[in-house]
């Protein structure tokens, strides 16, 4: 049954809040390889600043990110529709809706990726620990989390893109 949200309320539908515009931060080449996803930043809709909520779609074919981990930030996932791959360090498992995954900072290297003909669709939740990194293990990728709380990119010896 729909219902209604009230002007003014503190409740929304989440596929009412637009698309992210720029859909990725990395730079080339790795930004076209995350052109398969469209992210809805739930949480920043509502002002919330300590930690992030996305409803993320990947369509056929999409990656969630480059494989990656965090020096500080703990990401949590869960599957609301379709059944994307979490590609990790050294091990690939199938997911469905009603799945859920979490990642602490420094643990393993994760990714999600849509091998299938439908759209999945899911919520990541993570911190926004200042001085957060992103490693990135199969890129030469470094990320590091800007005192304005942009990521900035780096090649793994330091030199910009």
């Amino acid at each position: 049954m729909d219902k209604e949200m009230p002007a003014g309320s503190f409740a929304l539908r989440a596929l009412d809040v637009a698309p992210r515009k720029k859909p990725s931060n990395y730079p080339e080449p790795f930004y076209s390889r995350v052109s398969g996803r469209e992210k809805r930043q739930l949480g920043d809709a509502f002002g919330i600043n300590n930690f992030g909520v996305n409803l993320t779609r990947l369509f056929p074919g999409g990656e969630s990110a480059l494989l990656h981990r965090h020096s500080k930030q703990d990401e949590f996932i869960y599957i609301l529709e379709g059944t994307p791959t979490l590609v990790a360090d050294q091990e690939e498992v199938v997911l469905s809706p009603g799945d859920c995954a979490g990642f602490p900072a420094q643990g393993v290297a994760h990714q999600l990726v849509n091998r299938t003909e439908a759209d999945v669709l899911y919520l990541e939740i993570g911190d926004r620990t200042k001085g957060d990194e992103g490693s990135y293990p199969k890129d030469d990728l470094m990320a590091k989390l800007g005192p304005d709380g942009q990521w900035q990119f780096t090649h793994k010896d330091g030199t910009p893109y």
